[in-house]
């Protein structure tokens, strides 16, 4: 982590606006601008990782072979697009014999039921002989009696036991038909598995298989994120965490440009690292900015440093020889010097602040024109 000091004034527009003027700034009425100084406190320039708003890693859920990748790095997709689908062949076979079973299940279920409404109905149909002959009409008017009389049999508990086998035979149709209708839903849980859909409105950032790929549980398959909304991810020290609070606003340097963009304190995590002793602080970027991945200083009011004063002077007097700012510092004799300085943080209303070359009281050119003549001065004055 880069950690940067400077030292310089946190003016905001209404600062600089209100104490400028009554030095005198504001109203000096030639091409000079009078060097005054700003008073603030001290900032803090921590590096940080620009990431999504959101980002999910889609991983495979059970073993197959990728045969469907819906796009490469960058691609976008609206929510619920077929991203990734692994061969789903296996599972439909299972699913097709569970059906069979539920099936088969539902036919005994049936089948029981029939049985149980015979025996309740017509308990003597399955051991008559059937019609109206004496063997039978004897067997059902003196043989059958005389055997309960005699304590041989007991035709009642014969009874309760049929009704009570027919019953169970209802009980494990149903528990059969339950145990199929559970290994659908878990094929088809399985099969919701093998597809993996965009969970958001977003971009693919990365992707770790191809068609053809056999996958095993676990495995990552592609790195899928939404960049419309930007945040940076910066580790601040500890000592600095109570500086901050959430919808703070400051400021942050981006590394490509060298833009300064205003930056939103979104998050603050609840609890510091035990051995870096730092905080995670997520901060929101305007749109369009930055790309995920990009490095971004971010400046941090530093509370615990004493507050210093720093000169404050238009950004519109800096000229720059080559990448050395400078600027036209009134002479002796009212001829404009080239002075190089320093310069600090930029500030609102055009302001910037500056970390040496110029004191206040000296009066520079506010906007010097192309071809202006000037001699050429150190930092300190001398030729």
């Amino acid at each position: 982590m880069e950690i940067q000091v400077h030292a310089v004034a946190l003016v905001t527009a209404l600062t600089v606006a209100a104490v400028l003027p009554q030095q005198g700034v504001a109203q000096e009425s030639g091409e000079y601008f009078v060097v005054q100084q700003a008073q603030g406190a001290s900032s803090v320039s921590l590096g940080g990782t620009v990431i999504p708003y959101k980002e999910v890693t889609l991983s495979a859920q059970l073993p197959g072979r990728v045969k469907h990748l819906a796009g490469i790095e960058g691609d976008t997709f609206e929510k619920g697009t077929l991203l990734v689908a692994l061969d789903e062949t296996e599972l439909l076979a299972k699913r097709n014999a569970a059906l069979a079973q539920l099936a088969n299940a539902d036919a005994q279920l049936r089948a029981a039921g029939v049985q149980y409404n015979r025996e309740l109905w017509s308990p003597q149909s399955k051991q008559a002989m059937g019609g109206m002959g004496l063997p039978n009409l004897f067997d059902q008017m003196f043989t059958r009696p005389m055997e309960n009389f005699s304590g041989n049999r007991n035709q009642n508990v014969e009874r309760r036991a049929d009704l009570y086998a027919s019953g169970v035979q209802i009980t494990q149709a149903q528990n059969a038909i339950l145990s199929a209708q559970s290994q659908i839903q878990a094929i088809d849980a399985k099969l919701r598995d093998a597809i993996s859909l965009a969970p958001f409105d977003g971009v693919i950032l990365k992707k770790f298989v191809e068609v053809g790929d056999t996958m095993q549980p676990g495995q990552p398959l592609l790195v899928y994120a939404d960049v419309e909304y930007l945040q940076i991810m910066v580790d601040v020290p500890a000592r600095l965490r109570p500086g901050l609070y959430e919808q703070m606003m400051l400021q942050a340097e981006l590394d490509v440009t060298g833009q300064v963009v205003p930056v939103r304190v979104a998050q603050i995590f609840p609890t510091a690292d035990s051995q870096r002793h730092t905080v995670k602080v997520k901060f929101d970027l305007p749109q369009g900015v930055s790309a995920p991945g990009m490095y971004v200083k971010v400046r941090v009011p530093d509370h615990t440093a004493p507050a210093r004063n720093h000169p404050v002077i238009p950004a519109s007097s800096i000229r720059y020889n080559g990448s050395l700012p400078g600027v036209y510092v009134e002479g002796k004799g009212g001829r404009p010097e080239l002075r190089l300085i320093r310069v600090g943080e930029s500030l609102d209303n055009g302001y910037v602040s500056v970390l040496s070359g110029l004191s206040s009281g000296e009066r520079i050119l506010r906007n010097p024109v192309n071809g202006v003549a000037s001699g050429w001065v150190s930092p300190a004055g001398t030729r």
